[in-house]
C-alpha cells in the first residue's frame, strides 16, 4: 500500500472535506479526490461519506483510521533517524509557541541564530493550540503546559508568579480595588474559555464576580495589551511587569495558585539533529537571559 495514499486519507480524515485536505497538504483538490478513491478501490471498499459537515468515515473508515495513525508514527520516525545523522546545522526547523512567549523570548532567540547559524531557517507558529510533535506538526515547542505524551523530551525554561496588573494610568483614574470587594467597581479582562485551564473564577485569588468584564482575550499576549492599554484589570507574570514600568502589581502579596511555565518540548528523535540542536540551544540562552 502507498503510504502517501494513506496519509491523504488521514488528512481528509482531520480536515473534514477534500479542499481543507488538499490545503493542509499543499497539493490540489483534484489529486486528494483522486488518490482517496484510488486508495479505496485498492482496499474495495468506501472510508468516506458525504454528509451535512462534510465527509465522514465509514464503519471501514473508522477500524482504518488507528492503523493508518501507527504506519504515520512510522514514517515520521523513520524521517527523524535519517535526519539525526546529519552534523551540519543547516535546513527548516518548525517552531510552535504561545504569541506572547514568541515575542519576548523566542524571537530574539531567532535573532541571534541569524547571527550564528544562517543556513538554518526557523518556521514559526504562533498559537494556543498544542500542536502534535509525533505529527511531526512541529519539530521543536515552548508551551506553557507541560506535555504528558511518550517519546518526548521535555525542560522547564522557567516559571513566575501571576499576579493581578494593571496600567497605572487606570490606577490614576479607578484607584486600586479593595481586598475583599470581589473587584466591585472595577473593569476586568481575562482568557476566552478554553484557551487555558488554569483560568477560574478569580483574579490572584479574589473573586471577579463583583467587577465589570470588559475583554476577554484569547491569548496571553492580547490580554497583557489590554491591560497595559489602562482598560482593565487582568492577570499576568511578574516577567511582563518587570519588563514594563507602566504595569504596577495591584496586591503585590497576591497570587494566581498556579504559576505561569514556560517548557521545551522536542520529540526524541531530533534530539540529535544538528539543526534542531542549534534552535534549541538559542531558545535555551534567551530564557536565561
Amino acid at each position: 500500500m502507498n503510504w502517501d495514499d494513506v496519509r491523504i486519507f488521514l488528512a481528509v480524515h482531520r480536515a473534514g472535506t477534500l479542499r481543507a485536505a488538499a490545503t493542509a497538504l499543499g497539493i490540489d483538490q483534484t489529486t486528494v479526490g483522486r488518490r482517496l478513491a484510488g486508495l479505496e478501490q485498492t482496499l474495495g471498499s468506501r472510508l468516506f461519506l458525504r454528509s451535512t459537515g462534510g465527509l465522514a468515515l465509514t464503519t471501514t473508515g473508522q477500524q482504518l483510521v488507528q492503523k493508518a495513525e501507527e504506519m504515520e508514527r512510522m514514517a515520521v520516525s523513520f524521517e527523524r533517524q535519517g535526519e539525526g545523522n546529519d552534523p551540519h546545522p543547516s535546513g527548516e526547523v518548525r517552531l510552535t509557541t504561545t504569541d506572547a512567549l514568541a515575542v519576548d523570548f523566542v524571537i530574539p532567540a531567532i535573532e541571534q541564530l541569524r547571527v550564528t547559524h544562517p543556513q538554518v531557517r526557523v518556521i514559526l507558529t504562533t498559537t494556543t493550540r498544542l500542536l502534535d510533535l509525533g505529527r511531526r506538526e512541529a519539530d521543536v515547542a515552548v508551551r506553557t503546559v507541560r506535555p504528558e505524551q511518550p517519546d518526548l523530551i521535555v525542560r522547564r525554561l522557567a516559571h513566575w508568579p501571576v499576579g493581578l496588573y494593571a496600567a497605572q494610568r487606570y490606577l490614576d483614574l479607578r484607584g486600586k480595588p479593595e481586598p475583599g470587594s470581589a473587584l466591585v467597581g472595577h473593569d476586568i479582562a481575562f482568557y476566552q474559555q478554553g484557551v487555558t485551564a488554569r483560568q477560574d473564577d478569580t483574579l490572584a485569588g479574589e473573586p471577579r464576580s463583583g467587577g465589570r468584564v470588559v475583554a476577554e482575550l484569547d491569548s496571553s499576549l492580547m490580554l497583557a495589551t489590554f491591560v497595559r492599554a489602562g482598560l482593565a484589570l487582568g492577570e499576568l507574570p511578574e516577567y511582563m511587569a518587570q519588563r514594563d514600568a507602566s504595569l504596577v502589581r495591584v496586591w503585590p502579596d497576591r497570587q494566581r495558585a498556579t504559576p505561569y511555565e514556560a517548557w521545551l518540548v522536542l520529540h526524541r528523535d531530533l534530539a540529535h539533529t544538528a539543526r534542531v540542536r542549534v534552535v534549541v540551544d538559542a531558545i535555551v540562552a534567551a530564557f536565561a537571559e
